[in-house]
């Protein structure tokens, strides 16, 4: 039996799949987390590799060519929103010859398969193929060039199905190894909470506002609740929300010296997106953070929610600081928090 039998393939003819981001992340990520719950799952091995690694399994001549080229501008493109230039995805490539049962439990599997007698030519999405929590993506192509069109097609498939399990690995070890009572604080008071691991601890809790943070010698990731004014008509631009949440973060996260303060950095303009994701629309927002007269700051995400309440908006934040240090790791870390966000009526008591 061919070992791509049971795949769900992607039409490679169709760019209506990569118009809706978030079209893809609810087909995606719902059979995904469901599939937690699989019998298979009881014998299963457990995913090898370190976060944001992925194997690319294709021969060399067209790793160093066109098709491997396509493969680097997918996944290898600048992660964003991050201080210096980090790529998104860590790629390591091996012959399909090499491709030993070594390599098959990785936590990120892209394998070509370029043939002039392949008859279903596509790209071909499964999960848990050979371990899990696993994405095993595959290229079916006759030749080279087929290849590489179906990789530019299907970009933001690629990309996407890595990037979500990268993310769902981590939320699901956030309600496994949960600071429950942390949840309960912040679900009081916003009706809502993420679901944070084991290691967060509370930094400042008013009506309105809340942090918590898990620091080490070498870095401090951060995440930030609180609400800001909505008219209840239209959502605010980008240039509003950063306007109030720059009064919010003056207000309660100071820094080390007199007279400073976290805010949003100007150095960069942030990056507004909107989303549906679970049912609930809500906008995006990556940007740089620093602190106002002092040298410190870093990357963030943040997700900005309707509340039952028509005159204020949620906005959860997760913010990074790590000098000396890649912060890639960090930010799917804390964004994988942010989007864990669900309301009291919704938890998973799990």
């Amino acid at each position: 039996m061919p070992y791509y039998d049971n795949f769900v393939q992607v039409n490679h003819n169709s760019k209506s799949m990569v118009m809706r981001k978030y079209l893809f992340l609810l087909a995606f990520l719902l059979p995904l987390l469901a599939s937690c719950d699989d019998d298979k799952s009881a014998y299963m091995k457990t995913v090898t590799g370190k976060a944001g690694e992925v194997i690319v399994v294709l021969d060399k001549a067209n790793w160093d060519g066109e098709v491997g080229s396509a493969v680097r501008d997918v996944l290898a493109k600048d992660y964003p929103m991050l201080p210096q230039r980090e790529a998104s995805f860590t790629l390591i490539n091996i012959n399909k010859a090499a491709f030993s049962d070594l390599f098959k439990v990785h936590r990120n599997l892209l394998f070509f398969n370029i043939q002039d007698n392949v008859a279903k030519p596509g790209v071909f999405v499964n999960r848990d193929a050979w371990a899990q929590p696993q994405i095993l993506i595959t290229v079916e192509a006759t030749t080279p060039d087929q290849a590489r069109q179906l990789v530019e097609d299907n970009s933001e498939v690629i990309f996407n199905a890595i990037d979500q399990i990268e993310k769902e690995r981590i939320a699901k070890a956030s309600r496994r190894y949960e600071e429950s009572s942390i949840r309960s604080i912040v679900s009081e008071r916003f009706g809502g909470s993420p679901y944070f691991p084991k290691g967060y601890s509370i930094k400042k809790v008013t009506d309105n506002f809340f942090w918590a943070s898990m620091e080490t010698t070498h870095n401090n990731l951060g995440i930030l609740i609180y609400t800001i004014p909505f008219d209840g008509v239209q959502f605010p631009s980008m240039e509003k929300v950063i306007e109030e949440q720059n009064k919010v973060l003056q207000e309660n996260v100071p820094g080390m010296f007199p007279n400073t303060y976290m805010t949003t950095s100007t150095a960069r303009e942030p990056i507004m997106t909107s989303y549906k994701y679970k049912g609930e629309s809500f906008v995006e927002i990556r940007g740089l953070w620093e602190v106002a007269n002092d040298f410190m700051g870093g990357p963030f995400v943040e997700h900005v929610l309707y509340t039952k309440d028509p005159n204020k908006l949620l906005v959860v934040q997760g913010f990074v600081y790590a000098p000396r240090f890649k912060k890639r790791n960090y930010v799917r870390q804390v964004e994988s928090i942010v989007y864990s966000f669900e309301w009291a009526e919704n938890f998973q008591n799990k």
